[in-house]
């Protein structure tokens, strides 16, 4: 994947601008294999992959026209992480550069984390640990479902990896399983994820 255009490290950025909320994990838009460390598994189509209802739901169907951050505001179910994109500082690079990947939590990914921890991430003085965790949710270049393998890696644009687990159809990063995948943006693509991934 291409590694150009990355303004989320200069913010230790995160998921990717308020865009977060669509996507698609896919490198078909890049050839450069440094962000991803592919196994020898086969490949695993996504289009088999059960999908949320509350994923399929969010208003996402017509989205290649807008960027990462606009597609992520015009869903209510992304208005934590747009409000989070804003606190760190992130929003405005969602709109531009790219592409990017981004692994979006949903509201209720958010309200899953321990009671207090949300809001403490909100303080201006936590801005730059809240774009840490953002920024690990993002991944430089288009990464499409299909292009994900099971026991894959992949890098993020602070160069921490994710790794890839796909069972049944069920596709997950880190543990988090993928509700909607390949919501496509102008600068990147979306996969939607149901839990907040907190770097190690």
């Amino acid at each position: 994947m291409t590694t150009t255009n990355l303004p989320f490290r200069t913010l230790a950025t995160v998921f990717i601008a308020s865009s977060l909320a669509f996507g698609s994990v896919s490198c078909s838009n890049t050839t450069d294999t440094a962000a991803t460390d592919s196994t020898d598994m086969a490949t695993t189509d996504m289009a088999t992959a059960p999908v949320a209802t509350d994923g399929a739901d969010m208003g996402m169907d017509d989205t290649s026209g807008k960027n990462l951050a606009e597609n992520a505001m015009g869903v209510p179910q992304m208005s934590t992480l747009t409000a989070a994109l804003k606190a760190s500082g992130l929003a405005d690079k969602a709109t531009s550069g790219g592409p990017f990947t981004v692994f979006a939590p949903t509201n209720e990914a958010f309200d899953a984390l321990p009671a207090g921890a949300l809001d403490d991430l909100l303080k201006p003085e936590n801005k730059e640990k809240l774009a840490g965790i953002l920024t690990y949710h993002v991944v430089p270049g288009s990464v499409m479902a299909a292009d994900l393998t099971d026991g894959q890696e992949v890098t993020t644009v602070d160069g921490k990896k994710l790794k890839v687990t796909i069972s049944g159809g069920t596709v997950m990063i880190n543990g988090a399983t993928v509700v909607k995948a390949d919501v496509k943006s102008s600068n990147g693509v979306t996969h939607v994820i149901n839990q907040v991934l907190m770097p190690q």
